[in-house]
């Protein structure tokens, strides 16, 4: 068994697993080939003006410089974005992020007093947008660029609907 049926109890139902909707890659991924661009002309060009030694050491600072700006804007994000982790059960909400220091959230069902969902119409065209949940005590939490929202809205609002006449039936 792998993440996320690892982190649920013995008769939990995973219900919804998703990482942050992919537009959070594209400035990444245009960091990615802009650079890798850049890097390939400047080697380019550094092969048809300079000698041996003055070329090696060109190389070198051009090969530094190029993988320090791809793993501090793309790889460093896409890191992020591969260990952030949205889940919904029957039983309840988890958010979990970090590789090296991991944070995380839980939110039972039967906790959540309201959710919302808001997206622009950029959002609305590539189907992302931001969940709103307030739990019966603390301040709402905001998660953003949750894929399809409306769907995940419409998911937990049924959950959350199906535990409290759960809960009720269980009082009578």
């Amino acid at each position: 068994m792998g993440y996320p049926e690892d982190a649920l109890a013995e008769d939990e139902e995973l219900l919804l697993h998703c990482h942050p909707h992919w537009k959070m890659l594209i400035g990444p991924a245009v960091v990615f080939i802009v650079s890798s661009a850049v890097a390939g002309f400047a080697l380019g060009f550094a092969g048809t003006k300079l000698s041996d030694t003055p070329l090696t050491v060109a190389t070198i600072v051009i090969v530094v410089v190029w993988v320090t700006v791809v793993a501090w804007r793309s790889l460093g994000p896409f890191l992020r974005w591969q260990s952030t982790h949205f889940i919904v059960t029957d039983r309840r909400v988890l958010a979990r992020e970090g590789m090296v220091t991991h944070t995380g959230i839980d939110i039972p069902m039967g906790r959540i007093s309201n959710v919302q969902f808001r997206h622009g119409l950029l959002d609305r065209v590539v189907r992302t947008g931001t969940l709103v949940i307030a739990s019966a005590a603390d301040d709402p939490l905001e998660f953003d660029d949750i894929p399809r929202v409306a769907r995940v809205h419409a998911l937990l609002y049924n959950e959350v609907f199906d535990s409290l006449d759960a809960n009720r039936d269980r009082r009578w």
